[in-house]
């Protein structure tokens, strides 16, 4: 194979030019040996914009299972049978006690996730009313996670304080049928098109590893920036019992391939945040850190039904690899909070 010039891709998307197919599945197909001079240029791509600033997202599944969505990947779905918590709405005490960890946590967005297909009247009412009380007692932005929305729900959303509205388009138009029969792509991209009529910015990302092709990965970045998505979680699948892809993961993920993927949504997606979300510490492991050349943010503590590093343990990795915490506004903190000795 003829060496790439990674940074030929870095000055495209630098310039505001989108790669080619040929120029993405490059990318994603280049040998193992490349991986540092890509990840060196995507984080010239991600220092232009963010420069070593590192976002902390905190995760509250506020109501767990009971879904009737089929959805393969989801422990929560009607189809699955592993072992989960399953419970309604968490009371408006429990949100509040939530939403106090994550800016003890040092997360500048609290994100609020129920299952479901929709919010009924009185989860979307009473989601409203803790949103509203959260912002007076916190500088967190709100991302909420509460399903497909209509323009009036979106709009109430939005009126209660809801900053941020994730949707996840989870794979690309044409391998959407394989992961999901009870609602389409095309309800996806009208629930993230309400999203931005009622005013609020976008998350909207998707799933590695459930089987998806390389052209369904560039397919699904090039949705995302047809979007114009704000916030774009990139999530490895963590197979869980019980779930169709549980028993038989369709996908077997590497360290290597999934930091070339974030290289690839930085260069496809230069100006937007990219989160390495769901399935980071599985997958990417003691390459943890490496992430963060492409990435500029990261879920904190746990994600919804399984369980992720402790905060000291990520707030030590970004301190060890250079870079700091962003706080809510978006400037960066004077230094990572840690539990020992002042460094």
């Amino acid at each position: 194979m003829t060496k790439m010039d990674w940074n030929v891709l870095a000055d495209k998307a630098l310039a505001g030019d989108r790669l080619s197919r040929e120029e993405a599945k490059t990318v994603l197909t280049a040998p193992n040996e490349e991986l540092l001079s890509q990840l060196a240029t995507a984080y010239r791509v991600r220092y232009q914009y963010w420069q070593n600033r590192v976002r902390l997202h905190f995760l509250l599944n506020a109501q767990s299972g009971l879904c009737p969505e089929d959805c393969h990947y989801c422990s929560q779905s009607k189809i699955s049978t592993a072992e989960i918590e399953k419970y309604p709405l968490l009371t408006k005490d429990k949100i509040l006690d939530a939403a106090a960890q994550a800016a003890a946590l040092k997360a500048g967005t609290f994100c609020l996730v129920t299952s479901g297909r929709t919010p009924s009247e009185s989860l979307l009412s009473k989601i409203c009313e803790a949103v509203e009380t959260i912002k007076g007692q916190h500088n967190l932005k709100i991302c909420a996670c509460v399903g497909l929305l209509d323009n009036q729900q979106a709009q109430r959303l939005a009126d209660a304080g809801v900053d941020r509205v994730n949707h996840n388009l989870n794979t690309s138009q044409n391998y959407h049928p394989q992961i999901c029969t009870t609602h389409t792509f095309s309800d996806r991209v009208t629930t993230v098109n309400q999203v931005k009529d009622a005013g609020m910015t976008t998350c909207s990302g998707g799933i590695i590893g459930m089987g998806e092709s390389t052209d369904d990965i560039i397919d699904l970045a090039l949705s995302l920036r047809e979007l114009n998505i704000t916030s774009i979680p990139v999530n490895f699948l963590i197979p869980i019992p019980g779930t169709p892809f549980g028993e038989n993961p369709p996908s077997q993920l590497t360290p290597q391939f999934c930091l070339r993927v974030l290289c690839l949504y930085r260069f496809l997606l230069p100006e937007r945040e990219i989160r390495i979300a769901g399935g980071r510490e599985v997958h990417l492991r003691s390459l943890q850190p490496l992430g963060l050349y492409p990435a500029n943010s990261l879920f904190v503590a746990d994600y919804l039904t399984t369980s992720g590093q402790s905060a000291q343990q990520d707030w030590q990795m970004i301190e060890d690899a250079g870079f700091v915490l962003e706080s809510w506004d978006g400037s960066p903190l004077v230094a990572v909070p840690n539990s020992g000795e002042n460094r």
